[in-house]
């Protein structure tokens, strides 16, 4: 927050960024959901084919929301060199519990990171965050665009937060989210692959034939026999440890970081000197 107990929003939400905004959570929803309304037939790899066009449309959206606060006055060089400093931090903090029981190192961050700069700032970051980090790992793949607009939801949500709420109630309220964020990025991330490679024959398998409802309460049923119990309940102690041990002074820095910047102190000219 700003001195005066403000919360800095350094891309700040103006009507045509929400446009943007609005759309590119609508264009993410119907990459994870259309098979459930378009049955396709199961290929051996999900989204073989359509995820390198999924990736050309998901990056465009991405910087159609830089664009559109750059040309309505609201980004300014600060602001980009932040992105890229946070992307490059979270981007080196993947690799260290990325694969190992479930441990995410990587969402932490991001959420406090949209607390405090705000939800365009936390959008653009868990994308492009996302994305560092897949070149850093070696993790391309037909995931990555999955994986991108879900992290972006994530620091979205995370700036969308109450304002008002402060000190340990603030931390309870990070850690809470983080917990809830790292649930629900597994089961999106389960969807993106449940319609192709749960097999034909199973009783957790995807019936192109069902109605809507029945596809979903199966898919919650393989969601929980299969990652909730594992690797997001690790995602989520993950974020609630880090939240809570680091949170404080992670917060402390980024709005030290925010204040000495002055992303939101009025440009102002000085008249000419005879």
């Amino acid at each position: 927050m700003s001195p005066g107990g403000r919360r800095v929003s350094v891309l700040r939400i103006r009507p045509r960024t929400s446009v943007v905004l609005a759309l590119a959570s609508a264009a993410g929803l119907v990459m994870f959901f259309w098979p459930l309304f378009a049955p396709p037939r199961p290929e051996a790899v999900a989204h073989s084919a359509d995820a390198p066009l999924i990736f050309i449309i998901v990056m465009p959206v991405v910087l159609a929301v830089v664009l559109a606060e750059m040309s309505s006055g609201g980004i300014d060089p600060k602001v980009l060199a932040l992105l890229g400093v946070l992307s490059a931090v979270n981007a080196g903090l993947r690799p260290l519990g990325a694969g190992t029981a479930g441990i995410e190192t990587v969402f932490f961050l991001l959420v406090l990171a949209g607390r405090v700069f705000g939800p365009g700032f936390g959008f653009v970051l868990g994308a492009l965050s996302l994305f560092a980090s897949a070149l850093l790992t070696a993790g391309v793949g037909p995931w990555l665009p999955f994986q991108m607009i879900s992290s972006a939801w994530i620091g979205l949500g995370a700036g969308l937060l109450p304002r008002r709420v402060t000190g340990r109630a603030e931390i309870a309220l990070l850690a809470c989210y983080g917990v809830v964020a790292a649930y629900t990025f597994g089961l999106l991330m389960n969807m993106w692959f449940w319609p192709f490679t749960a097999g034909t024959d199973t009783q957790l398998s995807f019936d192109p034939g069902a109605p809507v409802a029945e596809n979903l309460h199966t898919f919650l049923i393989f969601t929980l026999t299969t990652s909730t119990f594992g690797w997001d309940t690790g995602r989520a102690l993950t974020n609630l440890l880090a939240i809570v041990l680091v949170g404080p002074a992670v917060l402390a820095v980024l709005r030290r970081a925010s204040r000495r910047a002055a992303f939101d102190a009025p440009v102002t000219f000085d008249p000419p000197r005879a």
